[in-house]
């Protein structure tokens, strides 16, 4: 079983990596489902968040009102770390389970941990190589305004709250570059696939960790 890390900015196509390599067989492990799934209500994080954000980010049927809790974090860095605090460490230990099932049931094929912020534990120390989507500035800013429903100003302070782009390339193995259609991104992933596929990087994981240090 290989594992293949997979992380960027927002905005820079990193889920629509992982979706490829999941049309191409792999097992993908997405952070921000889990995240989804630690948050519904009830649950340990759901009840930490309501009782610092307050009851006004969620919605008449009790789920996150995640649009309104974005705006609150990605204007406060304080904030953003508490929301990071609460949610990030049921999320890792959850993707470890699954990566360690996987394991122990045989698998042996390829597992994609497809996770925005590249924490040490739970991904750097997990994948074997990491992989981090990059793309021009204008087109994730596109990307995020599309997607979230938002302005301009907003999008773009979302995207300078993350790492920069040659943060996240600092700890990569391999770099994409999300710039072109769509056909061109799934040939550039299937060639490093398969390049992937054909040789052993072992010491790979420990270089990251110290360049992470």
């Amino acid at each position: 079983m290989k594992i293949i890390g997979v992380t960027g900015g927002i905005g820079a196509g990193k889920t629509t990596v992982s979706s490829i390599m999941r049309e191409m067989g792999a097992e993908v492990i997405d952070a921000d489902i889990i995240s989804r799934e630690v948050t519904r209500p009830g649950e340990p994080a759901w009840k930490e968040i309501v009782d610092y954000f307050g009851e006004n980010v969620l919605l008449p049927d009790k789920t996150l009102n995640r649009k309104k809790l974005a705006s609150i974090v990605f204007s406060c860095a304080e904030k953003r770390r508490k929301l990071e605090e609460i949610i990030h460490s049921r999320v890792t230990r959850e993707i470890k389970e699954r990566v360690e099932r996987l394991r122990n049931s045989g698998y042996s094929g390829i597992v994609v941990l497809d996770v925005p912020i590249p924490v040490r534990e739970g991904f750097l120390d997990t994948a074997d190589t990491v992989w981090v989507v990059t793309s021009p500035e204008e087109e994730r800013i596109r990307r995020v305004m599309k997607r979230s429903g938002i302005d301009r100003e907003d999008a773009l302070r979302r995207i300078r709250s993350q790492l920069s782009q040659e943060e996240y390339i600092r700890l990569a193995d391999v770099v994409i570059e999300n710039d072109g259609d769509m056909d061109s991104l799934r040939r550039k992933v299937s060639a490093i696939l398969s390049g992937f596929e054909e040789k052993n990087e072992p010491d790979a994981g420990q270089r990251r960790l110290n360049k992470r240090k």
